[in-house]
């Protein structure tokens, strides 16, 4: 039986096909989120940029197990199930959380604290099978504490309050950032938070400057007051991280881990090699 999985955050969506246990092909398409795009919009990506990479196996597959940025209400998910439906009418679609994915790619059947640390950020406690404790995500504006996003949100501040230091304003400005640019991506084209966090890629080329580590560890120690250090006995379980930003900024995570007194787990970039295991033996 052929199987399609997709895990999707905000920036990007890895798609694999998979038949048993072997893998067919993979794809990558731009990310989704419910909460930023419209069915029309997801579903000409769908049809532009994955379907034609699926024709020729399209009437083999019998499920999609979609795992999504946003999938957390019944109308998000719904959303997400309408565009596969309409795009590849395949028989069964089964859309669930990005978390779950992130919980079930790092923890496996063990308890702890999965969390998700890209474009945004998000958490759980789960204790190897379903997730137990969620902290509410709340995006970007208010939450998303430690993401990608966030970061960027922070070290811009900075540089409209005139707090950069001279030689980081300067390589700022040099690779083309100023006031109208940053206004006008944010204020007026689609998906802020996806601009926001490329800003990260520039804060993480100068990661070795004084001010760019304050303003990481300043991100990551709101990360664990605001989503981890709520869970119940949060402290008797490690804490495993996926996303790009736990990846690269991981020396930064494990300091702040440490002054709060818990134990890093497993650090991964993407959950799809965890889940291409979960659904192959399932």
């Amino acid at each position: 039986m052929y199987v399609l999985i997709a895990d999707s955050g905000s920036t990007k969506t890895d798609w694999v096909l998979l038949k048993g246990s072997v893998i067919i092909k993979r794809i990558k398409t731009i990310g989704f989120n419910p909460y930023f795009q419209s069915i029309d919009q997801i579903s000409l990506e769908i049809l532009n940029n994955l379907k034609p990479h699926l024709i020729e196996d399209l009437n083999k597959i019998k499920v999609i197990h979609y795992y999504g940025a946003g999938c957390s209400t019944f109308e998000n998910c719904k959303l997400i199930e309408d565009c596969l439906t309409l795009t590849l009418n395949v028989p069964k679609i089964n859309v669930s959380h990005d978390l779950l994915a992130a919980a079930r790619a790092l923890c496996k059947k063990d308890m702890g604290i999965a969390c998700i640390l890209g474009t945004g950020s998000n958490s759980c406690l789960y204790n190897g099978k379903f997730i137990l404790e969620n902290v509410p995500s709340v995006g970007y504006l208010w939450g998303d504490y430690g993401s990608g996003a966030q970061i960027g949100k922070n070290f811009i501040k900075e540089y409209f309050e005139g707090n950069l230091p001279t030689d980081l304003k300067k390589a700022f400005e040099k690779e083309g950032y100023n006031r109208e640019e940053i206004l006008h991506n944010v204020y007026k084209k689609n998906m802020p938070s996806r601009y926001l966090a490329s800003v990260s890629m520039f804060v993480g080329k100068h990661k070795e400057h004084p001010f760019v580590e304050k303003v990481l560890l300043d991100c990551f120690d709101s990360f664990f007051v605001q989503l981890v250090n709520k869970y119940t006995d949060a402290k008797s379980y490690k804490v495993h991280t996926v996303g790009s930003i736990g990846f690269y900024f991981k020396e930064f995570i494990l300091k702040v881990a440490t002054k709060h007194g818990y134990e890093m787990g497993n650090v991964i970039q993407s959950p799809i090699e965890g889940l291409i295991n979960y659904h192959s033996q399932s």
